[in-house]
């Protein structure tokens, strides 16, 4: 995708006057950890454990997404009704056991180098992120020092509605105190890439899980990279667009 048409696209379809990016608001799991792979591991064998019909490569579809609303979808799928709250209580607590139990903390490559790339374009960096997990919040100031205040993270436990709901990007833009025109997202998730879209805001998709470019095409994304490295290098590119389409 060429940047420059992508923000011409972006500005008809939005009907913006013009882009001019003060914050980019980051998906946490997929983009600024590689933990995708054990969220879905644990959701997968956690489902088996309880006869729900799954797929490991379902929670990458699903990925955005609360807790309950995952846990829902598969007793729909599986018993054509929502579950319980003792129900989600209980799948929640295994599942989250086990993530924590799996997960490395592993930083995903290339993502420092992005928030260098913003920071040094003036840019405020937030974190828009279903996730609940505590173990991961807790560990992005030892990750990414001094990149993300917690008053400005929107988590599981700030929002009703979560991914594909545009409410978790519409609040990331209130804590940057910002428009819609003044923000980019950066997404790895088709449901994040489709609640990005919904806000209003030009949403970047890095392709860093098992799906397919074009399920992140067809969500809406605006720009699209194989992962936060090439991202990285070609933020620059991406800045010089921004000030040309001014």
């Amino acid at each position: 995708m060429k940047i420059q048409e992508s923000i011409a696209r972006y500005i008809e379809k939005t009907g913006q006057t013009s882009l001019v990016p003060k914050a980019v608001l980051f998906d946490m799991d997929g983009v600024l950890y590689d933990s995708m792979r054990f969220h879905a591991r644990s959701w997968y064998e956690t489902a088996c454990k309880h006869q729900l019909v799954a797929t490991p490569e379902l929670f990458y579809l699903y990925e955005g997404q609360t807790g309950d609303s995952t846990i829902n979808e598969l007793y729909r799928t599986t018993f054509h009704r929502d579950a319980t709250e003792e129900e989600k209580r209980t799948i929640y607590a295994e599942k989250a056991r086990l993530f924590n139990l799996y997960n490395d903390g592993e930083a995903m490559p290339g993502a420092a180098d992005v928030l260098k790339a913003v920071r040094a374009s003036g840019l405020q960096t937030l974190i828009v992120t279903g996730s609940g997990q505590h173990s991961l919040i807790d560990k992005v100031e030892h990750t990414y020092p001094g990149c993300f205040k917690r008053e400005q993270m929107v988590t599981a436990f700030d929002v009703k509605l979560g991914k594909p709901h545009p409410e978790p990007y519409l609040m990331g833009l209130k804590k940057a105190g910002v428009q819609a025109n003044e923000a980019f997202v950066v997404e790895n998730a088709p449901m994040g890439v489709q609640a990005g879209v919904a806000a209003g805001i030009f949403t970047i998709a890095v392709n860093t899980g098992p799906l397919s470019d074009q399920v992140l095409l067809d969500a809406g994304a605006d720009l699209l990279y194989p992962n936060m490295k090439a991202l990285a290098d070609d933020w620059e590119n991406i800045m010089k667009a921004v000030r040309r389409a001014e």
